[in-house]
């Protein structure tokens, strides 16, 4: 079987013309991945020491990355030249990538900056008609000049053999080369950061008119080819079970699946006793009410509090909960499995459905390039060795922003506003005035701000208790009732209240006390990846100050987080 001449198996990036990141380590790598999936091209992040030639598919260019080292430092990252040229690919690099590339045909081309440069800076474009057919390709259509993002120390000294200058600064004459007779490009400047306006407009230049690339990615296409996929890999009689939170992710994947294979999905909420306040009974029933899923809801809770005790360290947390989840998934497999042995959706489990993300993908894999592991998520890589089951993830190759923006789009009204002119749409520009999509998934669900795999157990910091939990549950409930009474939701992407492991003295009904500090984060972001914090009305922010110090026992004092990410995570572990 399939789908418009492809089968129906095959992987994104053999369906799909794929453009291939590589990373050498830049804090905005992911964001070039981002900015080509906003142009429906598709695209794939690896680390820039992987190896190129044992890909099962064809890239149609290559972007080497930015990246904190200096190329001609003795431990510093190389791609393998060798297998780059044997693809015949265009090759585009960004300010390390440049200087990589440059590095590669004589290493005294690049030499430490007597001037590092920082921040924005103006680019004079070289034209070069009648010279190189391709020279003027990249910079096409963005005039004589533009303004870009600089973050750099070392440049070019010298112009590499065989290329042309297209581009220069006051400080940096060769910001921008050209190979004279091959499709290989360089820029100093970052096209994929907001703050290089045309930047995007640069990277569909390389990516369509340079690479040929089609802009056929896009999440109608995807997720009709995904639920092809799903049926080929389960099967006619397989059975698949899934965590499901109540959060967009794991609830659109649920969905997914449900479309896909019907009564042979079983969703699965384990009640871990560190979910939010009533958060078990509102999932049962938008699951299986509102949306008609099947789901069974595991009261886990004291195995995992007893696994916590005495757990201090965010990371162990985190391995704890994923391995008991994972336990928790196998002994009540085996109970559906059983249940089922009799019945028309009779069949063995062997599947488990896990909403992954590709920032988790991201965020959870140290490569030799990119920024260290941050954080590793429960649902990422490093499951246990007792987990007898496949993992099918749908969303793994999807930002989050395209998981939400999609199910956003797809309500029955909706309207599109304040788009900056020729920017990507994304969700804060949609609006929506009816409460249901045409999925059958609930507006408030749609919406609803990300809610992390380990629970509280994260947002309470220092060693996770029940009397912990119950502050973090009821500091929260009032930051969220307050952030929803002021009309702030929609224009916040995730906000929460976090009980930090010190205590402050206080006054409460004039006796002295010595109680909790709570603090309040709430940031605004279309990726994850990055974010800015939201600065709160001072009005609001007193009002929920008040309200937490008078209504929750054993807090005297909040405070309110104001780090972007980075150099902070959206989560305080």
């Amino acid at each position: 079987m399939e789908t418009n001449g492809e089968p129906i198996t095959a992987p994104p990036n053999e369906a799909f013309d794929t453009l291939l990141v590589l990373d050498f380590g830049s804090q905005y790598s992911h964001l070039i991945t981002r900015r080509l999936r906003d142009l429906q091209i598709y695209s794939e992040l690896l680390p820039c020491t992987a190896n190129i030639s044992e890909l099962p598919w064809k890239p149609k260019g290559i972007i080497l990355s930015g990246g904190p080292y200096s190329v001609y430092e003795k431990d510093a990252p190389h791609v393998n030249w060798a297998q780059l040229s044997s693809l015949g690919v265009p090759i585009l690099g960004i300010c390390y990538g440049l200087q990589e590339i440059a590095w590669h045909f004589d290493n005294s081309n690049v030499l430490a900056g007597e001037k590092r440069e920082y921040g924005h800076a103006r680019v004079k474009i070289e034209k070069h008609k009648g010279e190189a057919v391709h020279a003027d390709k990249l910079f096409n259509g963005l005039g004589n000049e533009m303004d870009v993002y600089m973050s750099h120390g070392d440049k070019l000294s010298h112009i590499p053999q065989s290329f042309s200058v297209i581009a220069d600064t006051p400080n940096a004459p060769l910001a921008a080369i050209v190979h004279n007779t091959k499709p290989i490009y360089g820029i100093q400047f970052h096209p994929e950061v907001t703050h290089t306006p045309k930047g995007t407009e640069l990277l569909r230049n390389f990516a369509v008119d340079i690479c040929e690339a089609r802009q056929h990615w896009t999440m109608d296409e995807f997720v009709g080819k995904e639920i092809a996929r799903i049926r080929a890999l389960v099967g006619e009689k397989g059975q698949v079970i899934g965590a499901v939170s109540g959060g967009v992710d794991s609830t659109v994947a649920a969905k997914l699946m449900n479309e896909a294979i019907g009564p042979r999905f079983h969703a699965i909420l384990v009640d871990n006793g560190l979910l939010r306040q009533d958060e078990a009974k509102t999932v049962h029933k938008t699951l299986t009410e509102d949306l008609g899923i099947r789901l069974t809801v595991v009261d886990a809770s004291q195995r995992f509090l007893d696994e916590l005790r005495g757990v201090t360290e965010p990371e162990k947390k985190r391995r704890i909960i994923g391995r008991n989840f994972i336990e928790v998934f196998q002994e009540e497999a085996k109970k559906i499995e059983e249940a089922a042995a009799s019945s028309p959706q009779a069949g063995e489990i062997e599947w488990l459905l896990q909403g992954t993300l590709y920032p988790d993908v991201i965020e959870s894999i140290s490569f030799k390039g990119p920024s260290a592991t941050i954080k590793t998520h429960h649902n990422v890589g490093g499951l246990p060795g007792i987990m007898h089951l496949k993992l099918i993830e749908p969303l793994r190759e999807l930002f989050k922003e395209q998981v939400i923006l999609h199910f956003r789009l797809r309500c029955r009204l909706y309207f599109i506003c304040n788009v900056p002119s020729g920017g990507p749409i994304n969700a804060r520009h949609v609006i929506l005035p009816n409460a249901r999509t045409k999925l059958g998934i609930p507006e408030r669900l749609v919406w609803r701000h990300p809610f992390p795999g380990p629970g509280l157990a994260i947002r309470v910091l220092g060693e996770v208790t029940e009397s912990q939990l119950a502050i973090a549950r009821h500091a929260d409930v009032i930051f969220q009732e307050e952030i929803v009474a002021g009309g702030f939701y929609r224009e916040i992407s995730q906000s929460f209240a976090a009980v930090l492991p010190v205590k402050a003295v206080g006054v409460a009904g004039d006796k002295r006390i010595w109680a909790q500090v709570i603090s309040l984060r709430a940031v605004q972001t279309t990726d994850f990846m990055t974010a800015d914090f939201w600065y709160p009305p001072k009005e609001f922010i007193k009002k929920v100050s008040l309200r937490i110090t008078n209504e929750v026992n054993g807090v005297s004092r909040v405070v309110f987080d104001l780090t972007s990410k980075p150099p902070g995570t959206i989560e305080m572990e």
